[in-house]
């Protein structure tokens, strides 16, 4: 018998009103309302239909209800400007990787989380206790996704294909989670993957509910990315926009981002900061100068390599799963397992 809970999640995942999903279907609205309500069983027919276009095989919907993240504690950036069906099939991804992720944590032992909960502190304050309770220093952060995994959060990637959805953050039990829209550039990304950090320690369980929940999740990623004493050591002036470009490589952040930053710590002025934004702006958001390559998953990747030696592949994990391997790849940064990949290591653990 098939799930509605489950077929409602593929009407998510394909950004699909009822009445849209009806009429891909080849059925009335009222069909599917029937079928919600338990009324109602999709005939033979119309479950082929949701099979070819969906791509999910007949066993994903027999299965039980899904688990989803608890909305009230889910933090979106760009909240103001995401549309209900992009949140929605974001949200539905989530319930997906938990489908996964429990299947993996069965089998190997994840690095448990050592996040402080910093609620009351300043931004600023808050980066910089988190980077000292690391033992990091005020040194640059190489990677922020491996980063964020060595300290046992769950990094997932998702492929969603609108400029509204940057990234999301909650926490599941006492495991949190970070979802990363690698459709972005790799600073931004990196930008987003602090700013999730930042409602993590400071905004436990409360999303972005809270009224300056952005604004201090912002400002933590900036001076997590960019620690004051760092940024004034190593550019104390700048001279033109050159400076900017050239400064932006060692702490790996967007050149509007430092920019905005320098601006706020008054190492450039307000005309200043209004003339290199114009000519940022001419440059294009869409192209980062002397961008750097897209961060990935260490974690991800150790598992699938050490799944393949075994012979339990991409396409076996789906089919366990009755999950489509797109929507596992979407979710594990396109990684896919090969020959001669590093063994697992880094606080990983076979669970035999």
């Amino acid at each position: 018998m098939q799930n509605p809970d489950r077929v409602e999640l593929v009407r998510l995942r394909l950004g699909l009103t009822k009445t849209g999903f009806a009429k891909a279907l080849d059925v009335d609205r009222k069909t599917i309302q029937r079928f919600e309500s338990g009324a109602y069983e999709l005939s033979a027919r119309t479950i082929d239909a949701l099979v070819t276009l969906s791509g999910y095989p007949k066993e994903f919907f027999d299965k039980d209800a899904l688990e989803y993240p608890n909305a009230e504690g889910v933090s979106f950036r760009s909240l103001r400007s995401l549309t209900a069906t992009a949140r929605d099939a974001s949200i539905a991804a989530a319930a997906l990787a938990f489908e996964l992720d429990d299947w993996i944590s069965a089998r190997y032992d994840l690095p448990s989380h050592d996040l402080p909960q910093l609620q009351g502190y300043a931004p600023a304050q808050a980066a910089a206790a988190l980077r000292a309770n690391w033992g990091m220093g005020e040194r640059p952060i190489a990677n922020m996704v491996n980063l964020l995994e060595s300290h046992g959060v769950r990094v997932f990637s998702l492929a969603e294909e609108t400029r509204h959805l940057d990234a999301y953050s909650f926490w599941r039990n006492d495991r949190p989670y970070t979802f990363l829209n690698t459709m972005k550039t790799a600073e931004h990304s990196r930008f987003d993957a602090a700013h999730e950090l930042g409602h993590l320690v400071l905004h436990r369980h409360g999303g972005a509910a809270h009224r300056n929940a952005e604004e201090e999740a912002n400002g933590f990623a900036s001076a997590f990315l960019m620690p004051p004493a760092d940024l004034r050591a190593h550019l104390p002036f700048v001279r033109n926009l050159t400076d900017i470009l050239k400064g932006k490589q060692r702490w790996r952040v967007s050149a509007s981002a430092l920019a905005y930053t320098l601006h706020k710590h008054q190492v450039i002025s307000d005309w200043h900061y209004r003339g290199y934004c114009i000519e940022l702006n001419k440059i294009g958001r869409e192209k980062e100068p002397f961008g750097i390559e897209p961060e990935t998953s260490q974690v991800w990747q150790k598992i699938l390599t050490d799944l393949w030696r075994q012979g339990i592949t991409i396409p076996k994990i789906s089919a366990q799963l009755s999950i489509p391997e797109g929507e596992i790849s979407n979710l594990l940064f396109g990684i896919a397992a090969a020959p001669g990949q590093p063994q697992v290591s880094g606080g990983l653990r076979l669970v035999r």
